[in-house]
Order: structure tokens, then sequence, then C-alpha cells
């Protein structure tokens, strides 16, 4: 029986700008199982938030295009399907948590109002129904006060707690898939914790499938099942996270590895990978990590990798590996 609720094939989106094409995600594969915590880690600008907000087709178009590629739910390609369809799916079957909620919050509304709003979109329940389930949500969320909360304007409430009333937001309408775009970034340690733990509530509770956005491995760790590295716009690393972190195979991937810090280590110094992420309008040809991985041949210059799988569940598109 096949458990892939939402299938990712050679998606590639471009930004046509002034300044040239900007080539923001390249050929990304990858599938989500049921229940499934699915992470895509990278550096800043390897792709990851394109990718996800191309899956909903929430960029701005122009100047953003999905040149290529199927994004299929079920038996609904989201790339081709109609704009109307897709808004059906977007917030119900597929909700997203954005990396800023400052910015993804309407400031003229109060929490509980853009809660509400979602709701009614695709449910026909009274707006006494709504509001309940706005305020259940936010308890759920661990939201102190949460009666006074729900009126509140998004302004007045702390980073961590618009971001919760943001997760509040995306479950209102129990969705079979939830994208979280660095959920953690802007919240210290604490809040970052509290947030972690809220997820894995939810996957206990709710069976949900995750896409988990990030570029912190040790959150990788913490709660991912799979993980896509990314590098360049493309996926270069594909396996149970358990395999990346202790058997990583991709040269990038043992760098990503290497920058972690190590208590166990002698060295006081972290290690970095040399050179920057490569300029999306001008990629290297060949591998886009060529330039800076420490093991590159005269074919990574020449020739784009294809993927070689190395162990069940396992694939890494690397010269090093093909056969």
């Amino acid at each position: 029986m096949n458990d892939t609720i939402l299938r990712t094939k050679n998606l590639k989106t471009y930004f046509y700008t002034t300044r040239g094409v900007v080539k923001a995600v390249n050929g990304v594969n990858f599938n989500l199982s049921r229940g499934e915590c699915l992470c895509l880690v990278g550096e800043s600008g390897c792709g990851k938030s394109v990718t996800a907000l191309s899956l909903l087709r929430l960029l701005d178009s122009p100047p953003a295009r999905i040149v290529d590629g199927q994004v299929s739910f079920g038996d609904i390609d989201l790339v081709k399907c109609s704009t109307r369809q897709l808004r059906q799916i977007r917030g119900k079957d597929i909700a997203m948590v954005f990396q800023e909620a400052q910015s993804a919050l309407n400031p003229v509304l109060s929490i509980g109002n853009q809660i509400i709003e979602q709701v009614e979109l695709h449910e026909r329940i009274s707006q006494r129904e709504a509001r309940a389930r706005a305020l259940a949500l936010l308890e759920e969320m661990g939201i102190p006060s949460a009666e006074r909360v729900i009126d509140t304007y998004p302004h007045l409430l702390s980073g961590g707690m618009k971001q919760r009333a943001m997760i509040a937001m995306s479950l209102s309408c129990n969705p079979q898939i939830l994208i979280a775009d660095e959920p953690t970034t802007a919240v210290d340690v604490t809040i970052q914790a509290q947030i972690l733990e809220i997820f894995r509530n939810l996957r206990a509770r709710k069976q949900m499938s995750f896409i988990f956005i990030t570029h912190d491995l040790a959150i990788v760790n913490e709660i991912g099942d799979r993980a896509v590295v990314m590098y360049g716009g493309r996926d270069v690393e594909t396996a149970p996270v358990s395999r990346i972190i202790k058997n990583p195979r991709h040269p990038y991937t043992r760098g990503l590895i290497a920058c972690l810090p190590n208590m166990s280590r002698s060295e006081k110094r972290l290690e970095s990978i040399p050179g920057n992420t490569p300029n999306p309008i001008e990629l290297p040809p060949g591998c886009p990590f060529h330039p800076r991985c420490p093991k590159a041949m005269d074919i990574c210059r020449r020739k784009v990798p294809s993927p070689t799988i190395v162990a069940e569940g396992h694939a890494v598109s690397c010269h090093l590996y093909a056969s």
C-alpha cells in the first residue's frame, strides 16, 4: 500500500528580474508519507523557503514562475490545477506556518478574527462555533489568558506568542499536511523548545504529515523522520535523519555536520564550509557545490550528478557514488 500523500518531481521555480533569471529552485524531488515529518535543510539561500511557497503557489507572479515540475497531492497536480481548486486546498488540506509571524499576520485584524475568517472560509459553521474553536486552539497552543489574546492585535504580542497564534491558525481546519517554514528562527531557545514540543504533540495526537524547514541540523535530529538536504536549488541528499546524522554521504552534508558544535572535540574553534552559496543568477556549471567541495573532480565541473541509491531509502546526487 502506497502511503505517499505528497509527491514533488523536478520542481523548478525561477524569478525573472532585470538582473537576470534567478534559479531559486532548480529541480527538487521528494515524497512525503502520511504521518511523517520530512525536514528540508540547508544554508540560507539554498531554496528551502521558495520550495515550500511553490508547493501552494504562494509566490507573486511575476516575477516568480514555476517553469517545470509536478506537485501531486492525491490525484491533483498543484502546479496545474485551477486557482479556485487550489484555494480550497490551502488552509484546509495543506496549511503553512510562515517564517516570520510578524509579517504573516494581518496587523489590522485581531488574532481571533484571523482564525475565525479561515474557519468560515472552509467550513459551514456559525461565528460562535468558529470563535469557540479559535479559543480552544489558542489554549491548546499554551497561550496564557487566551480569552484576552483572542481579541488582541498582533503587535501587542511577543514573538513567541505570535508564532503560537500562527500555528493555531494553521491548525484551524485540521489539515492533512502542515508546512512549517523555520518556525523557531526568530525566538529564543526557551520558546524554541516549547514550539518544538507543540509539533511533537501534534504528531502524536493528530498523525499529521509535516514538512519542516530549517537550517539547524540539531532540530532536524530532534524532530525529523527523513531529511532532504538542499543546495543550489537542488536536493543533494535524501535519507532517514539518523543516517544523515551518523553517516552523511554528500560532501556538503558532511560539511554541515562538521559545523555542529560538539562538546567532545578538543578543538574550541568550529569548522566551517569554505566559500559562499552560489549566485542563483549565475549557477556554476555541473554540480553547484563543486567550487566549495574538497573532493571535486573534473566531471563535477562539467556534469550535474544524477541521484544514486547508496542504501535503502538513501539517495545522493554526487559523482563520487556514480556507477
